[in-house]
């Protein structure tokens, strides 16, 4: 019986067409790692040709109907306290400029739906954050006031709270802790919001902390369940999460 012929070694790939775009390419295997995909050999793996996905019309009694805005992960107490924080590696951070007008920090708000925003340099150095609670309280007034400008000329270093004064909870501890933990934590700051910071692991020494993350009380309340409020009021969202969790 004739003895069947292995080949001596494996397939060359095909050839990567010359017209594919290194953008793309870029768009899945993330920026300055596209090396990672290539042999050792400099070649390319196997890749199908690009090509069109089917299309198809409405046909005669066929609607169309937008999806639903799918809500925040419910959590418990004893939740993942990650399930509650936002995660700037893969939500973009709304931020502005120092010299920022309070009108123009409130814009950004409505636009980008949330109560918070960072406010950072050119160099991405963030000097504070300012909340929505930081808009219409008593410190806009005082400051415009003293300067003898109307309310909405007050700029937004003027009221924010400086990042010396904020507190921060390190990635590694909330990666281990509860969403009742968080809590508990903003109770003891008494604010709504905390930053989640994640140290240097290349440079042990560096002196710059990395923003990864925020947790906010109303988000919290939110995920837990709790009706929104029409005006926020921390002391109140602080009473009602403890009632719902029977804290």
């Amino acid at each position: 019986m004739k003895q069947q012929q292995h080949p001596q070694g494996p397939a060359a790939p095909s050839a990567k067409p010359e017209h594919a775009q290194p953008f793309v390419e870029k768009m899945f295997f993330g920026f300055g790692r596209t090396a990672e995909r290539r042999s050792t050999h400099g070649k390319s793996p196997p890749e199908r040709p690009y090509g069109p996905l089917r299309q198809s019309k409405a046909r005669p009694g066929e609607t169309y109907r937008l999806q639903t805005q799918v809500q925040a992960v419910r959590v418990e107490p004893d939740s993942p306290a990650i399930d509650v924080m936002t995660d700037l590696s893969r939500v973009t951070a709304v931020a502005v400029r120092s010299d920022a007008t309070l009108d123009e920090a409130h814009r950004a708000m409505i636009t980008h739906g949330v109560r918070a925003l960072f406010i950072v340099e050119a160099d991405s150095t963030v000097q504070g954050i300012i909340t929505s609670t930081d808009l219409s309280g008593e410190k806009p007034i005082q400051v415009a006031r003293l300067r003898g400008v109307r309310h909405h000329e007050v700029l937004v270093r003027e009221v924010m709270t400086p990042a010396a004064l904020l507190e921060a909870m390190e990635l590694e501890e909330v990666l281990r802790a509860r969403v009742a933990d968080v809590i508990a934590s903003l109770r003891l700051s008494s604010r709504q919001h905390a930053l989640v910071t994640e140290s240097s692991t290349s440079d042990p020494t560096s002196r710059t902390r990395t923003v990864r993350g925020m947790f906010s009380l109303t988000q919290i309340a939110r995920q837990l369940g709790l009706p929104p409020q029409s005006v926020h009021d921390v002391a109140q969202t602080f009473a009602e999460i403890e009632l719902a969790i029977g804290a």
